[in-house]
C-alpha cells in the first residue's frame, strides 16, 4: 500500500498476482470461533497450552498477514512470523481478553513492520502480492461493510489512496477487527482521533465507489 508503506518509510510497488502462502492457506480454512471459545483458548494458551495457541493463530493470522501485506509487501510472511515469534515469547505475561489481545498482536506486528520500512530504504522494493491477503474482512465489524462489494484486490488499490491515517485506520477496523481504542492503542493516537480518520476514510471510499474509481468485482 502506498500511503500506508510512504508514511512508514517504504516504497512499495504495484501489486503481482501470485498463490496464496501454505500457511495463510491453512489459516484462512480454520473454522470460525465464537469470542467465548477465543477467550477460552486465550486463558489455555497464557498457561501453555498448544490448542489455545494454535486455535489463536488461526483466528488472527489471516488478518494479520493481510494488513502486513498492505504494510510492506513480500516482506509480510517474515513480520508475521516474528510477530508470532514475540507472542509466542511474551504470551505468558500477557493479560486480557481477546479483543486487547488482538490489539497487542497488531501493536507488534505494525513494530516488526516499521523495523522492516526501515530496513527496506538500504535496498530495492520488490513487487507486492495482495492475493496473500484473507479475501473477507473481520466480521461483525461494521466498517468492514463498506468493502463487501469488492474483491480484495480492488479494495487494497482503493484503500490505498486514502492518506495514511485513515488508510491504516480502515485496515486495523475492517481487516484486523480492532476496535476504535484499541486501534488508538496500536497508532498511539486518541480513540476520537482514530474514529474520525476511519469515518473519513469509509465516506471517501464510498464516494470513490460512486465515481466508479474501481470496477465492483
Amino acid at each position: 500500500m502506498h500511503a500506508v508503506a510512504a508514511g512508514l518509510g517504504a516504497d512499495v510497488a504495484v501489486p503481482h498476482a501470485r498463490a496464496p502462502h501454505a500457511s495463510t492457506a491453512v489459516a484462512a480454512a480454520a473454522p470460525t470461533r465464537s469470542r467465548g471459545e477465543l477467550d477460552v483458548a486465550l486463558a489455555a494458551a497464557c498457561a501453555g497450552d498448544e490448542d489455545g495457541f494454535v486455535a489463536l493463530y488461526r483466528d488472527l493470522q489471516p488478518r494479520l498477514l493481510r494488513y502486513a501485506t498492505a504494510l510492506v509487501g513480500n516482506d509480510a510472511e517474515d513480520v508475521t512470523a516474528e510477530t508470532w515469534l514475540q507472542i509466542a515469547r511474551d504470551l505468558p505475561r500477557f493479560s486480557g481478553d481477546v479483543d486487547g489481545f488482538r490489539g497487542w498482536a497488531s501493536s507488534i506486528c505494525r513494530n516488526r513492520a516499521m523495523d522492516v520500512a526501515r530496513s527496506r530504504s538500504r535496498r530495492p522494493a520488490t513487487p507486492t502480492d495482495i492475493d496473500v491477503l484473507a479475501e473477507q474482512p473481520a466480521p461483525g465489524d461494521a466498517a468492514g461493510s463498506a468493502l463487501e462489494a469488492m474483491s480484495t484486490r480492488e479494495a487494497i488499490a482503493l484503500i490505498s489512496e486514502l492518506p495514511q491515517d485513515q488508510a491504516e485506520a480502515v485496515l486495523l477496523r475492517a481487516v484486523v477487527g480492532l476496535d476504535a481504542p484499541s486501534v488508538a492503542t496500536v497508532l498511539g493516537k486518541r480513540p476520537g482521533a482514530v474514529r474520525v480518520a476511519a469515518h473519513r476514510g469509509l465516506r471517501r471510499l464510498a464516494r470513490m465507489l460512486d465515481d466508479g474509481e474501481v470496477g465492483r468485482a
